[in-house]
């Protein structure tokens, strides 16, 4: 006993010390369970004992369970690297990361309980969340991130509106696509840091030759645009007039972020799949928009499905796969080299974004299209936790003894 207690305790405070670690395997397991249930569910051969509609709870559950969990855990690993200051770990963390948790059963078990309680415990994560986020934020005087911490607000609004929506309609219009068009925005905005970044920094070290475009004024405008296209988008269902000007500018803003990822030179890091990888999801962002834009203007239900699915399944689920499998590696002290398991994880997301925004598009093919999108993303996330959950509740690798 005297031996299996403190390895007991050093693997309990590894796992406590630092944000990334609990929240992205909370995050991924979630992932792979809740898509596992919905698509059999959705397909009539199974029921959960939820309050919510079978595509509610899926939404609820993708985004504001999944995302703020993989929100929290890159943000509580980044801003003490952004603002010098400690980290949130031990005791803490094991209570932001007990809060999501009771997010989560209360989702679960809503048809036995009062949907008032649901409510309250599932938006009381992402408003603590945006507190901590921001109390270390002001403290250090980091002005410059300060839209991360008005991006985290605006997904715990968005989840407070969802719920108002279940409860009076008993369905989500408004809350789902506010919570996409915010994790966008954190997409569009770290992405624009850490994938140039990344890419300069492989291209120097291996690959010498052009480097990506600096942020610049290109950068600003492709991002106000994103803004506010996203906006009227949002607002579309209550403003429908504005849809010729909201397809336009949804069309526009595809073409920009097109340009803007063009400019970091993604044809020259296909032979590192790390970094690739980051530009394959950014590219489902384009994508999204360009969809959304056409299924604005023409009017077709299927179109926008692929646009929601595109940005959902493709930028939201790829490039939170890509960065959890990056920053455990970075900050678990093992190289930064995707192992051949690594790419099947990346294939299997991929995949799973494009067989989903083809049954959207096809939905004729819906029956056999669905089911192996689902397997596609299931498989993903069970690979993520197979290699990378040893290394998240482990010591660093260049710690061991």
């Amino acid at each position: 006993m005297a031996t299996v207690a403190p390895a007991h305790a050093a693997r309990r405070s590894a796992f406590l010390s630092n944000g990334f670690r609990p929240f992205f395997l909370a995050g991924a397991l979630l992932a792979a369970i809740m898509v596992a249930l919905w698509v059999p569910w959705f397909l009539g051969y199974l029921t959960v004992p939820s309050a919510l509609p079978p595509t509610a709870w899926h939404a609820h559950e993708l985004l504001f369970g999944y995302v703020t969990a993989i929100v929290a855990g890159f943000l509580l690993t980044a801003v003490p690297n952004w603002t010098g200051r400690a980290p949130i770990v031990g005791t803490p963390l094991a209570g932001l990361v007990s809060l999501w948790l009771a997010g989560r059963v209360a989702v679960a078990f809503s048809q036995d309980l009062g949907y008032l309680l649901v409510a309250v415990v599932t938006t009381a994560f992402p408003v603590v969340l945006t507190g901590v986020v921001a109390r270390e934020i002001i403290a250090a005087r980091s002005r410059r991130n300060a839209k991360v911490v008005a991006a985290v607000g605006g997904l715990a609004v968005a989840q407070a509106v969802f719920h108002y929506e279940i409860s009076r309609f008993g369905w989500a219009t408004y809350g789902d696509h506010l919570a996409i068009a915010v994790t966008l925005i954190l997409i569009m905005i770290i992405g624009g840091r850490i994938v140039p970044n990344f890419t300069a920094n492989w291209i120097r070290q291996s690959n010498p030759g052009a480097g990506p475009a600096p942020f610049g004024r290109f950068d600003q405008v492709a991002m106000g645009l994103a803004v506010v296209s996203l906006a009227a988008w949002v607002t579309l269902p209550v403003l429908p007039d504005t849809a010729p000007v909201t397809g336009t500018l949804l069309l526009a803003t595809a073409a920009l972020h097109l340009a803007r990822q063009a400019r970091w030179v993604p044809h020259r890091t296909l032979a590192e799949p790390m970094v690739a990888v980051l530009h394959a999801g950014y590219a489902f962002v384009p994508l999204g928009f360009g969809l959304a834009g056409v299924a604005v203007l023409d009017g077709q239900a299927a179109t926008a499905t692929g646009a929601t699915h595109a940005w959902s399944v493709g930028a939201i689920g790829v490039m939170t796969l890509a960065v959890m499998t990056r920053a455990t590696r970075g900050h678990s002290g093992r190289p930064l080299t995707a192992s051949t398991s690594t790419v099947a994880i990346y294939l299997a997301i991929i995949a799973a974004a494009a067989l989903r925004i083809a049954a959207a598009l096809a939905p004729e093919y819906a029956l056999i299209l669905l089911p192996l999108a689902g397997l596609c993303w299931t498989l993903a996330f069970l690979g993520f936790l197979a290699e990378y959950g040893p290394m998240l509740v482990r010591r660093r690798a260049d710690a061991a003894a």
